[in-house]
């Protein structure tokens, strides 16, 4: 019958080897907290930059529609020989009133 042999553990290096592999962990969670955080604030910036160019979009539609629509209402305005008014005298008539634009 064979007996088995037990090995004694050398106590010094275990330790080390333990205390090691604890500082290699804390700092892949260092730089894994570092990186997540670093993902965190460029997508926030992006998001207020998104939020920024979507306002300034909405904002170049309406002038653009203002202007194509005010450009065609000069035009039309022009065509039919509107003036501008100067001064307005309301006439009353049978408890109603009557605009007269001069």
């Amino acid at each position: 019958m064979k007996t088995a042999i037990l090995l004694k553990p050398n106590w010094n290096i275990l330790c080390f080897i333990g205390f090691l592999a604890a500082a290699l962990f804390l700092c892949f969670y260092v730089y894994s907290i570092n990186e997540l955080t670093k993902g965190v604030y460029f997508i926030n910036s992006y998001g207020k930059q998104i939020n920024s160019l979507l306002q300034k979009n909405r904002n170049l539609e309406v002038d653009f529609a203002e202007s194509g629509f005010l450009g065609n209402l000069e035009i039309k305005t022009k065509e039919l020989s509107f003036e501008k008014t100067k001064e307005t005298k309301y006439i009353q008539i049978l408890d109603n009133s009557f605009v007269v634009v001069k």
